[in-house]
């Protein structure tokens, strides 16, 4: 594994718990610690030694850093799984550099959180060869409750996409209806139990609704993270010729959020905004 970021952590210590890790990589070294296995000392030592080396990391430069280092060590076979949330054209480039080394590479994005991270119940969009996805697929069912082949490389960034738009949009309404029903002075453990229950019930008001009302952010799912998404969302539908006007407000509500020292916080953190509260 090589990323222990907030995602990456709760993924190594399920793969750790099913005896599939053997090494890790990470900027920090200090996050290597808990693992008893081999810290590597850069991402070439790493791929040296496995034969699945799986990436996850926060932009895209940093994902092509990695496997331009990794294609220098690593052995024809072997398998590179990239977790983290990046461009198509990214996927598509990480994927030319491993093929000219006999290598197989998968983009392979995930929703859930950081709850579903530390709980290995993520649900993974793959990107690539079918057969590359099937022999990774015990290490990576270590980590994800599903696994969708989505199709060829790319495509599982693209649909991580979509579901960033739409992560976009559950939080605009989620936020709006909380500060909604905030104003008029209602219980809200009761609305949020209630409206859980119904049509409009959702993921997102489920583990964040009573957390935000209570003015509490600890990230799940960092707001600065989400924004660099819904920006390569826009690029991609800029060259689709899509129109995304939810994302392209939820972007500059965050890009307020961000200038008041609020991007390390959850999304829910949209919900500040919402209410005029603690800004």
């Amino acid at each position: 594994m090589i990323g222990l970021g907030a995602m990456g952590l709760g993924m190594a210590r399920n793969l750790a718990k099913a005896g599939y890790l053997t090494a890790v990589y990470n900027r920090t070294a200090a996050k290597t610690a808990e693992f008893k296995v081999a810290a590597c000392q850069s991402p070439e030592a790493l791929a040296a030694e496995v034969d699945i080396v799986l990436i996850c990391v926060s932009a895209d430069q940093d994902v092509l850093n990695i496997v331009e280092a990794i294609a220098l060590t690593i052995n024809p076979g072997s398998i590179v799984v990239d977790l983290s949330t990046v461009s198509s054209a990214t996927a598509k480039k990480a994927a030319a550099c491993l093929a000219e080394k006999q290598v197989a590479f998968l983009d392979a994005p995930v929703s859930g959180g950081v709850e579903g991270a530390k709980n290995g119940t993520l649900v993974m969009m793959a990107g690539g060869d079918a057969g590359a996805l099937e022999k990774a697929r015990p290490v990576l069912e270590a980590m994800a409750a599903r696994i969708i082949h989505m199709g060829a490389i790319g495509s599982g960034q693209a649909a991580k996409a979509v579901n960033q738009v739409m992560c976009a949009g559950i939080n605009q309404a989620v936020t709006e209806a909380l500060a909604f029903a905030q104003a008029q002075g209602l219980a809200m453990d009761k609305v949020i139990d209630v409206i859980s229950g119904g049509a409009a019930g959702n993921w997102f008001l489920h583990h964040r609704g009573l957390t935000m009302t209570q003015g509490t952010f600890a990230p799940g799912f960092k707001l600065a993270l989400h924004h660099k998404d819904l920006k390569i969302c826009q690029e991609i539908a800029a060259q689709a010729g899509v129109s995304i006007p939810l994302t392209a407000m939820t972007v500059a509500d965050y890009e307020w959020l961000m200038a008041e020292g609020y991007g390390d916080e959850d999304i829910s953190a949209l919900y500040r905004l919402k209410t005029h509260t603690h800004l």
